[in-house]
């Protein structure tokens, strides 16, 4: 008899633990890994679950004809509710001449660029076929150099938007593709029409054994009507602790002449998520 009760006690406990166990599964939605572009990067992960945030700082060189830009940002990445991605980010330039900068060469000011303020909510998520998909939004208020705002210029110089489409695939365990694409249109104060461009950016990384350690590489194109302009970007991302990574970018340009090869460093720390 004593054992009878014993094997019903244990039993009860052991249904109550494994009920808890999966009404807690349940709460959690369905979500895969994919990896993420580091220059092109998503609002947040596709899939993503209420509670996650993220900061990433930024900084990069690029050779430009006659100058050199110096870029940084900040960006605030967070997830008020499951599937939704919300982006606060503030990217800034910094101009100096270059080797073969010459008098009365025109140089950019150096300037806070403005902010961005972004959505994305992911609508597919089918483990099943590995696969992703997500739309979103960015918009974007652009400022005029400090230059211009110490001489009396208005802080806005004008604003873009950019709805965009994200459709990521996972081949197995180590091989991950992603297609991001979508319109922009750029408002500038005192212009009638809008420019108009088009982006391509397709990407393919290989994860080593699940380690968060990724190599790949991001083709970026934008087009300006039946002009293209394409960047080919050599990655590597490493994993240095659960919370932190670091993503290091190269940028080679295929057929802007005035452009010369960059170099981008993003440091991508996620916030502990609250017990609950």
């Amino acid at each position: 008899m004593k054992h009878v009760i014993t094997t019903l006690i244990f039993l009860a406990i052991n249904s109550v633990a494994f009920s808890q166990t999966d009404s807690l599964t349940k709460r959690l939605p369905a979500k895969i890994h994919h990896a993420e572009p580091i220059y092109m990067d998503l609002i947040r992960d596709l899939g993503a679950r209420k509670g996650e945030k993220e900061l990433n700082l930024g900084w990069g060189l690029e050779n430009k004809s006659g100058y050199i830009a110096n870029t940084g940002f900040f960006e605030y990445e967070f997830s008020p509710v499951n599937r939704l991605g919300l982006e606060v980010e503030v990217p800034f330039t910094f101009y100096k001449p270059a080797f073969e900068h010459k008098e009365g060469d025109e140089m950019p000011r150096n300037r806070m660029e403005g902010i961005k303020l972004a959505s994305q909510y992911t609508f597919l998520v089918a483990p099943k076929y590995g696969m992703s998909m997500a739309i979103g939004y960015i918009h974007e208020f652009k400022a005029h150099s400090f230059y211009s705002l110490s001489h009396g210029s208005a802080p806005l110089k004008g604003h873009s938007m950019s709805p965009f489409f994200v459709v990521a695939k996972r081949w197995g365990k180590h091989v991950h593709s992603m297609i991001y694409t979508g319109p922009e249109w750029e408002f500038t104060a005192g212009e009638s029409k809008p420019e108009r461009y088009y982006q391509v950016n397709a990407s393919m990384h290989y994860e080593f054994g699940g380690t968060g350690n990724l190599l790949g590489v991001e083709v970026n194109q934008e087009y300006l009507g039946m002009k293209a302009e394409t960047v080919v970007r050599p990655q590597i991302k490493l994993a240095l602790t659960p919370n932190l990574a670091l993503g290091i970018v190269t940028g080679i340009p295929l057929n802007l002449k005035d452009h010369g090869v960059s170099i981008l460093a993003r440091v991508i720390y996620e916030l502990p998520r609250r017990k609950r």
